[in-house]
């Protein structure tokens, strides 16, 4: 289930407030500054620090070289 695009356009990170890049295939918004991940749960984005996976670098760099691939865009400009 995909986002709402208005929903996408304010989501930003509740640690840094920066922007998130949604990774609709993993269901996940993806926080490249803090190299975290939050899932989305049935359509629902879970925005809690607390339940942020944290990624190794590994991962980071996989997500980063999907976006680079992929065009993918944050939710919002800074």
């Amino acid at each position: 289930m995909a986002l709402d695009p208005l929903l996408l356009d304010i989501l930003a990170c509740p640690e840094d407030k920066g922007p998130l890049y949604y990774i609709e295939d993993e269901s996940s918004l993806f926080n490249p500054r803090l190299g975290r991940r939050y899932r989305i749960d049935q359509g629902i984005p879970v925005m809690l620090i607390d339940e942020a996976e944290t990624l190794d670098a590994a991962e980071i760099s996989r997500l980063e070289a999907k976006i680079a691939s992929g065009g993918l865009r944050p939710t919002f400009e800074q």
